[in-house]
């Protein structure tokens, strides 16, 4: 159903690799929590975005991608159908991947907002794959690159091996505490390990493309 007076705009972006035998039936199942929550009796109809600018939910059967660029109106239930989505998806994976979803607050503009305030926007980083190394292995790239990107405006690349395999002597020692524990033999979580943060401080750009 409609959400006219939705507390957010919430955008969903992300790019994940699907095994070669996956068809649109299954990614339509997996994909549900998406497009029921939208209002829509199946993904072709919820597949498109409450912007026109954007591509919306894309199934590239060829080159095995979910490609995901997609705005809802919502309220903060739709973290469930997040997670419910994520639980899903996994299964339908071929390598891990991340998803980025923000919400931005209707409730705020950015013209003519109270002085002093600023909009409570939240942004999450999900992360899906087939396995828990998988989406681990994500995770670590992702921080591996956002690091580097930071630091290299003050050293040289060549000057930030031993960051690295810190960070990676961080992710081991995660993993092998995984292991260890009775949560391998559970389904990974869509979230694992995912960050959760507030938009205070300047709003994150809309993917408008």
């Amino acid at each position: 159903m409609a959400r006219y007076n939705a507390a957010y705009e919430i955008h969903v972006h992300g790019q994940v690799p699907l095994r070669a035998d996956v068809g649109f039936d299954q990614l339509q199942d997996a994909l549900r929590p998406l497009w029921k929550y939208a209002g829509a009796l199946s993904l072709e109809d919820g597949a498109v975005s409450a912007y026109p600018e954007e591509p919306g939910i894309r199934f590239d059967a060829h080159e095995h991608w979910l490609q995901m660029c997609w705005t809802v109106p919502g309220d903060d239930d739709f973290r469930q159908s997040l997670d419910e989505m994520c639980m899903s998806l996994n299964e339908l994976t071929s390598a891990g991947a991340a998803i980025e979803v923000t919400f931005y607050d209707n409730q705020f503009d950015d013209d003519e907002g109270p002085s002093g305030e600023d909009a409570k926007d939240d942004f999450v980083m999900l992360f899906v794959g087939p396995t828990p190394a998988d989406i681990m292995q994500a995770q670590r790239d992702m921080l591996v690159n956002d690091v580097i990107h930071l630091m290299e405006r003050h050293f040289d690349g060549s000057e930030l091996g031993g960051v690295v395999q810190e960070i990676d002597k961080l992710f081991s020692e995660r993993f092998d505490n995984l292991v260890n524990s009775l949560d391998l033999g559970k389904p990974p979580r869509g979230n694992g390990g995912g960050h959760g943060g507030s938009g205070h401080g300047g709003r994150k750009p809309r993917h408008l493309h």
